[in-house]
């Protein structure tokens, strides 16, 4: 069905105008001067003719039912022209007319019913509110942008259509071709799932660019992008990465969770290639569009400037990427033809007077090294510089081999000749090295993505009965679970929890505190107050009956001036623990993509620090890999200095039970276990304070769903 938006045999215009000033006459201007080959209908009451074509008073009049209809006309009437080619069979229609849900409430109406009547008569919908869209293999311009873009195999889905028209002015301006542009608007019914799913199989697309700022279902976003970057690049700039105006929560993980850290988390384990800007993004795309795949990590440069090869190396190393270190036969040639004063390691520096042909020659002898995967070719004008010479040289090197050439041709007037045979070439070229690098790092991310072990989900055999028991009893309480639920929860999917007895007096304080064995740790339980330590809710190395009882007491005055009216159980009596590193693992709910699990450094520094990195729920065993690659601590549970390696394997089976809890009981809301205690290796973890917070305005079913 999508199919028919982009290869339509017949296109109806509906709101086509006579006025050069109105949209309905530039749209149909598009289509006809694009070359569309179909047969193209405009529609307008109030004309007989337009441009030269013979114009339809309605819908219901034409010849034939067109595959695609573009509509714009004043929002009020856009559902009855919809109704009418539904009923006589149309299947596509784009609705560029905007008033619908970003004009309030009777927009949202008017939108409501828009999706409904498409539904009634199984028409699929772009937009409203949108640019409208363009396809350069099927001569389509069925948009009102002022320029149909070039040829190319580029696709870009744009959620602004004012982003897409500036894009694709830059697009004519660095002669960049697309296969395919469109802007979504509103989103009402095709979504950028569906064009996902569509462009992952389009053979004229190579490379899929995506500007989002939100989505409307993430599991499906994240679930189709998984399948189609296993086929092609998908590379995003997503807007809106701050945090303001999210609502407060009251879980670590909630505060440390963000809407963007469901969108970095997704795009991770969808492969998808985030870009930080618009630039970033077209960077990115002209080098997996113009450049085979790469391979490898390995990055030689060329370079006639000594300096800018000194950023590019630089760059290499910020960028996660290696420094190829060249073979002694490649270097020997090198010495042959250049200059003695010329450098013959990586980078390799041709000199500031080298000509085109030995710049060429020195391109060709590193790119046939086989501990080269991809090259940087650096070029700055010089007195004898041979700027649109060395282009075509460059040009030559990146046919020759199957590894990644990109140039680096740094300048202004001089060098413009250089850059339009680059252009023409289709030889990615940046204007500095460190761009140029990014982009090889772009390439190199996306192999080890696409090329990676899914991994495994773990199978748990729990006591869920006692769970459904605990989290019923807790419905009464507000959903709110204390440490000592929260922890036979934990307890109930396997995940090791410290032993804790509750006391409610100070006198049974000391008496357990004896029984346990000094040295012992005192907590307080509250379901009002979180930060235990701030509120000095938490008193460590207690070696006396006499100083529990004392400390018991404290503890409890101390609470009551933090929190006046906060809720006070109890104080847990816990075993002081040996030394060990404390790491956090929690979840949170996200709006779109449903539940996240969240892992980091643990202890009161997890929110100061904030050394965390997210996941979307269900994760497997590679997703944890590389959760804990992300983490700065990680060096930490490795061995540092005097610190023995942590039980690493015990940690990543504790974030896969707690990924299976939460997929058996979606209610759950918030989840922290914080600090959860790393021993060294082959000595296991030990969660010590644990909290569970349910959300029961969902069924289990729809908790899924979402």
């Amino acid at each position: 069905m999508i199919a028919k938006f982009f290869q339509p045999e017949s296109v109806a215009v509906v709101g086509a105008s006579r006025e050069e000033s109105k949209l309905g006459y530039r749209i149909l201007k598009n289509v006809i001067e694009a070359g569309f080959p179909g047969r193209i209908y405009p529609v307008n009451p109030k004309a007989d003719e337009v441009l030269g074509l013979k114009c339809y008073p309605d819908i219901t009049y034409l010849p034939e039912t067109p595959d695609l209809a573009v509509i714009v006309i004043p929002s009020g009437l856009v559902v009855e022209v919809v109704r009418r080619y539904g009923q006589r069979g149309g299947r596509a229609v784009i609705v560029i007319s905007a008033g619908f849900k970003e004009a309030g409430e009777e927009g949202k109406r008017r939108e409501e019913e828009l999706v409904a009547t498409c539904r009634q008569y199984g028409v699929r919908l772009i937009g409203p509110n949108c640019l409208g869209l363009m396809d350069t293999s099927s001569k389509l311009n069925a948009s009102f942008a002022f320029d149909m873009p070039l040829p190319g195999n580029i696709a870009f889905i744009s959620q602004s259509g004012a982003l897409g028209t500036g894009v694709l002015d830059w697009s004519l301006k660095e002669e960049v071709g697309f296969s395919k542009f469109v802007s979504v608007g509103n989103m009402a019914d095709v979504s950028e799932g569906d064009l996902l799913e569509f462009l992952a199989d389009d053979p004229n697309t190579r490379v899929i660019l995506v500007y989002l700022e939100g989505v409307r279902d993430g599991c499906r976003f994240l679930r189709v992008a998984r399948q189609v970057t296993r086929k092609k690049p998908v590379i995003v700039v997503k807007s809106g990465r701050t945090s303001a105006g999210l609502k407060a929560v009251s879980s670590h993980t909630g505060s440390l969770a963000g809407s963007d850290a469901a969108f970095q988390a997704a795009f991770k384990q969808a492969g998808v290639l985030r870009a930080g800007s618009v630039q970033e993004l077209f960077d990115y795309s002209l080098a997996f569009a113009y450049q085979p795949e790469m391979t490898g990590q390995r990055i030689a440069v060329v370079t006639n400037a000594g300096g800018p090869s000194v950023m590019a190396v630089d760059a290499v190393e910020r960028a996660g990427l290696k420094l190829a270190v060249l073979s002694k036969e490649t270097k020997d040639k090198l010495k042959s033809f250049l200059p003695v004063a010329a450098n013959t390691a990586n980078p390799v520096d041709v000199l500031g007077d080298a000509l085109a042909k030995p710049y060429g020659q020195a391109l060709e002898t590193v790119a046939n090294d086989s501990s080269v995967d991809a090259l940087v070719a650096i070029l700055t004008p010089q007195v004898v510089t041979q700027p649109r010479e060395s282009a075509e040289e460059v040009a030559r090197v990146a046919r020759s081999f199957r590894k990644p050439v990109v140039a680096c041709f740094m300048g202004g007037k001089r060098i413009e000749p250089a850059n339009q045979i680059l252009a023409e070439k289709k030889i990615p070229n940046y204007p500095f090295p460190e761009r140029a690098v990014m982009a090889l790092q772009a390439l190199s991310y996306y192999h080890r993505q696409r090329t990676r072990e899914v991994g495994e989900k773990l199978t748990v055999s729990p006591d869920s009965n006692r769970v459904k028991a605990i989290f019923q009893s807790a419905k009464a309480q507000g959903g709110i679970l204390g440490d000592g639920d929260s922890r036979e929860v934990l307890a109930s999917y396997g995940i090791p929890v410290i032993p804790s007895l509750l006391t409610t007096s100070a006198k049974q304080c000391g008496e357990i505190a004896r029984k346990v064995g000094f040295p012992v740790v005192l907590k307080l339980v509250s379901p009002d107050i979180l930060h235990k330590t701030e509120a000095g809710a938490v008193r460590l190395g207690i070696t006396t009956k006499k100083q529990a009882e004392k400390a018991y007491q404290e503890m409890i005055e101390k609470a009551q001036q933090y929190h006046p009216g906060a809720k006070i159980i109890g104080i847990q009596v816990q075993k002081q623990l040996e030394k060990a590193v404390e790491v956090i693992i929690g979840v949170s709910q996200d709006q779109q993509f449903g539940h996240l699990v969240m892992f980091g450094l643990g202890g009161v520094l997890v929110e100061l620090m904030k050394d965390v990195t997210f996941r979307v729920i269900p994760i497997t065993s590679s997703d944890i890999e590389e959760m804990l690659e992300e983490v700065r601590g990680i060096k930490l549970l490795r061995g540092f200095r005097n610190t023995p390696p942590g039980d690493i394997e015990a940690v990543k089976d504790v974030l896969l039970r707690v990924s299976c809890l939460v997929e058996d009981f979606p209610v759950i809301k918030e989840l922290d276990i914080n600090p959860l205690m790393v021993f060294p290796q082959g000595k296991g973890v030990l969660a010590v304070d644990a909290r569970i917070a349910l959300n029961f305005s969902l069924t289990e079913t729809e908790a899924k769903e979402k």
